[in-house]
């Protein structure tokens, strides 16, 4: 289930793991595959990540491992996330999506991997559970954004249902994200990965109308109108949209955790202000302000 050291490496590169991460990743690998328990956990996780291969079904966990805290347990989701790739590329292969956007949509792992070093200074994978929709067929990276197969929310849809676009809750609609690491969210690079999407899934997944775009994300606060240019990407990025609702409760670690790489309980102090969007995060918070996650649809 698990690929030898050399083929288990080779794995690693293809999936972008940061070089720094693969000697240690290989070296407890053979301990995964030499232990029972450890081999028949692993197993458990990968039989419920390809469960069902290609439906709607929305994350799952990767294997809860009940296992003394350090790397391998915080690198045991990898190890599924590996031993599940032969049945992720067949179903790749099914739908004839092409192998450069396979590539990508999977290297998803390796960001994560690097985010989780970024975030807490060690190996590990920082929200695992997040790549569970990439290699079940659910989401696709195409251009500078991400797609997921899914559907509209109760209030997503009545709003989108309200504009008479003949969908509601319930139906399908395509989930938007914007990964880390991959440059800036340029006007022209939205539009290029909105024409993508359209004709990617209309390609690979016939049988699914997808005729929204739904999104729900911090950088859709309309706050951060009072702090940007009007023609910086983030505006030009929230004109797109028509908000659904705005979430009730503040989640001021997520724009802290994108913006600076770290964990909310820096010192608001420490935080630097190098940039505009650096100072709009950091001066809102500073000034007894929250962020809040915008939910927003657009027409495909």
């Amino acid at each position: 289930m698990l690929p030898d050291a050399d083929e288990l490496a080779e794995a690693l590169l293809d999936l972008a793991v940061p070089h720094e991460d693969i000697n240690d990743v290989v070296r407890m690998g053979r301990r995964v595959r030499d232990d029972p328990e450890l081999l028949h956990a692993l197993k458990q996780a990968v039989e419920e990540l390809v469960r069902d291969m290609g439906e709607i079904r929305g994350m799952v966990e990767l294997g809860d491992l009940d296992w003394p805290s350090g790397p391998l347990q915080r690198f045991f989701p990898l190890y599924v996330l590996v031993a599940a790739l032969p049945q992720i590329r067949a179903h790749h292969r099914d739908r004839g999506v092409p192998t450069e956007v396979a590539r990508r949509t999977l290297a998803d792992a390796g960001r994560n991997v690097a985010a989780h070093r970024r975030t807490y200074g060690t190996g590990g994978m920082l929200v695992p559970r997040w790549l569970s929709l990439h290699f079940h067929g659910e989401l696709y990276q195409l251009g500078r954004l991400q797609f997921q197969r899914d559907r509209a929310g109760r209030r997503a849809g009545a709003s989108i249902a309200a504009e008479g676009f003949g969908h509601g809750p319930g139906d399908l609609g395509l989930g938007l994200h914007i990964p880390d690491y991959l440059g800036p969210l340029t006007p022209d690079a939205c539009d290029r990965s909105l024409a993508l999407a359209r004709e990617f899934f209309v390609r690979h997944y016939p049988e699914e109308p997808y005729r929204v775009a739904t999104c729900a994300s911090w950088l859709l606060d309309p706050q951060l109108r009072e702090y940007l240019p009007e023609d910086s990407n983030i505006v030009r990025f929230q004109e797109r949209f028509r908000i659904s609702h705005m979430a009730t409760e503040p989640e001021d670690d997520t724009p802290i955790r994108f913006v600076f790489g770290t964990g909310g309980d820096v010192p608001l102090d420490r935080l630097p202000r190098r940039t505009v969007l650096e100072r709009a995060v950091a001066d809102h918070l500073r000034k007894g302000g929250h962020w809040y996650v915008g939910h927003g649809w657009c027409p495909l």
